[in-house]
């Protein structure tokens, strides 16, 4: 039964148990054997650290890689030798660039920037059917001072140096986008499921749901912006909802794999740092914790696991900690097999008044540099990514892998992206803007550029085919995802390559 005829069950009142639709990924070597199954794996990789950072384009942090300006008092970059060049900004784009504004370099000195608009309808518009050039008339915003000329703004080697030296020494993508357009909520749900339809909420329609400015936020039962999830006992929001199917949780719980997704404040409400403006912000992000709006992945009141032995095992947090946990897991040299990170507010990199990148480069570094000292470094893969691009200009027209025609759609026009394809669900035109993808690893290729096209959902099917899970089911996007396979170079074992940075600088140090 797909999911939409499910929800048609529920809204009915009607008790439906959802089938599992996916199918199996096939025989795979197994590296070795352990009894929870977590290291019965089809590459050498055990040990898998996905961070999930906020709001930023490719373009924006890489546009110019491997080229830096190196002002005087900036930290310097200088790129390898035979460094690979990515798919930037060329010196037509830089001087002659279709939107309103050109591209233009923001110093460290201007790091805290204003939000722009990563509404769904928004980000289409600004793509213009594949001519990019409408970024300043509809994500740019004016913002606390900031204009919508901004948008264009981009940071090079010496501000998000530690990004820049990551992909010198292992391996990036410059062909990973979004799986669909729009808000954080929606590229978190695609990592961990690949599906944003399945959504209920707890208006009098519960596939249909707007805010109170009429503005939709659940079209047609498939989530389209963000809203607070029903099942977290934190939520503030009076509209609300929770999603039905399957995610990645599901799949690892049932092989048993261990497993956990670990969130800045997820413990304690009066968590807070100081925010752009100087003003305390709540640590734990209600929209960016996906997990929470499953009803078999929840932890509603967001309780503390009853032990250290319980992180990564089934338990009273069920799988949803507080990052304090993740270091209680080092301690203890038990690190789930599946790990997602999301930082605090303050060191997400949002834009606007949570988070800058030097703020975000000191939580990447330090968490790098202490992952890099551990025995499970040698079996382990870090992702490093990002939720959506907050509207920030990037150039390279996504491919279009699925079409949608909802009024959340404008690619080929107002409502129109193309005859609904995948399920025949709406409102998800994919794939969404370009985003950053680092890979550090042991096993990483070195300076390494993956020109492969590959989206949000490839980090799912990652996992599913790493530990032999399975799909999702119900088209999820999972079933089209490319590989980051091509990241990797496993023939040789892992190799003796650390890259400790100064969490400040993104510089290199002695370890």
């Amino acid at each position: 039964m797909s999911t939409w005829k499910t929800l048609r069950a529920l809204v009915a009142g009607s008790l439906v148990i959802l089938g599992h639709r996916g199918f199996p990924a096939g025989p795979a070597k197994a590296w070795s054997q352990d009894p929870d199954a977590s290291s019965d794996t089809t590459t050498p990789i055990k040990h898998l650290v996905v961070i999930i950072q906020e709001n930023c384009s490719f373009d924006h942090y890489f546009g110019t890689y491997p080229h830096a300006a190196n002002p005087p008092g900036e930290p310097p970059f200088h790129a390898r030798p035979g460094t690979p060049t990515v798919n930037g900004l060329s010196p037509a784009l830089m001087n002659q660039n279709p939107n309103l504004n050109n591209p233009f370099r923001l110093d460290r000195s201007h790091a805290v920037t204003g939000g722009n608009s990563n509404d769904m309808l928004k980000e289409q518009s600004a793509i213009d059917g594949g001519l990019m050039d409408k970024f300043v008339q509809f994500t740019g915003t004016h913002d606390a001072g900031f204009f919508p000329s901004d948008v264009m703004g981009y940071f090079d080697g010496n501000t998000v140096t530690a990004w820049w030296n990551y992909a010198q020494h292992f391996s990036m993508s410059d062909n990973f986008f979004a799986t669909t357009c729009g808000a954080t909520i929606l590229g978190h749900i695609n990592i961990v499921s690949g599906q944003t339809h399945g959504a209920m909420g707890n208006g009098p329609d519960p596939l249909n749901l707007k805010d109170s400015s009429g503005n939709w936020l659940i079209y047609q039962g498939t989530l389209v912006a963000n809203t607070n999830s029903a099942l977290d006992h934190w939520a503030t929001k009076k509209q609300r909802f929770q999603l039905t199917g399957k995610n990645v949780g599901d799949l690892l719980r049932a092989k048993g794999v261990t497993w956990g997704y670990f969130s800045g404040g997820f413990q304690n409400k009066a968590s807070t740092h100081p925010g752009t403006d100087g003003v305390p912000t709540m640590d734990y992000g209600i929209n960016r914790e996906p997990f929470q709006l499953y009803a078999s992945t929840a932890n509603p009141d967001h309780l503390p696991p009853a032990s250290a032995a319980e992180i990564g095992h089934d338990g009273v947090a069920n799988h949803q900690y507080d990052l304090n946990d993740f270091q209680t897991a080092i301690v203890n040299h038990s690190i789930p097999a599946v790990t997602f990170l999301k930082a605090p507010n303050f060191e997400t990199g949002h834009p606007g008044l949570d988070s800058t990148p030097l703020e975000e480069q000191t939580f990447l570094v330090n968490t790098l540099n202490q992952l890099q000292k551990l025995p499970e470094w040698r079996q382990m893969a870090v992702l490093i990514t990002y939720d959506d691009s907050d509207g920030w200009y990037d150039h390279q027209m996504p491919p279009i892998v699925n079409h949608s025609m909802s009024p959340l759609d404008a690619l080929l026009g107002p409502g129109n992206s193309g005859a609904n394809a995948m399920g025949g669900y709406p409102a998800r035109c994919g794939y969404g803007p370009r985003l950053p993808l680092l890979v550090v690893s042991p096993f990483s290729k070195e300076n390494y550029v993956d020109h492969g096209i590959a989206d949000q959902s490839s980090i799912l099917r990652f996992i599913e085919d790493n530990w032999s899970l399975g799909r999702i089911g119900d088209f999820s996007f999972d079933a089209k995802a490319g590989s980051l396979l091509g990241h990797f170079e496993f023939r040789h074992g892992p190799r003796e390559r650390k890259l400790f940075l100064d969490p400040s600088t993104g510089v290199r140090m002695e370890e």
